[in-house]
């Protein structure tokens, strides 16, 4: 089992991975940060938490149950592979973890795997 730290350390060993962020999906809040970025952290967390929610409400009106789970979303940029994966571990609210992977280095298959497998390793203490 892994804590937070932990985790993130992990989720920056993945190949081509520039930073992470680990957010409380009902705050927005950062709950911890990976890798050299410190600045705009807050606001990046709040942003990444409120697309979640919006892509999540869109979704749901095109289910015919009006609800859905998303096991992760990737977003593709000029500059980046940005991947967002809800935890199943509950801290004050649902956890999210992000990571920024460079566009060279980085493979997306295998940051979805690791991703998947680190999210059931993850509790908070």
């Amino acid at each position: 089992m892994l804590g937070i730290e932990d985790c993130l350390t992990e989720v920056m060993a993945i190949p081509g991975a520039l930073d992470a962020i680990l957010i409380d999906q009902t705050s927005g809040t950062a709950v911890g940060v990976g890798g050299s970025r410190r600045t705009g952290v807050e606001q990046s967390a709040a942003g990444l938490s409120e697309t979640l929610r919006a892509t999540l409400d869109g979704l749901a009106t095109t289910s015919p149950s009006g609800t859905v789970r998303i096991s992760d979303m990737i977003i593709t940029t000029d500059s980046g592979h940005h991947l967002l994966r809800p935890l199943e571990t509950v801290f004050d609210g649902p956890l999210v973890i992000y990571v920024r992977l460079d566009l060279e280095r980085s493979n997306l298959a295998l940051a979805r795997h690791r991703l998947q497998a680190l999210s059931s390793r993850l509790i908070t203490t």
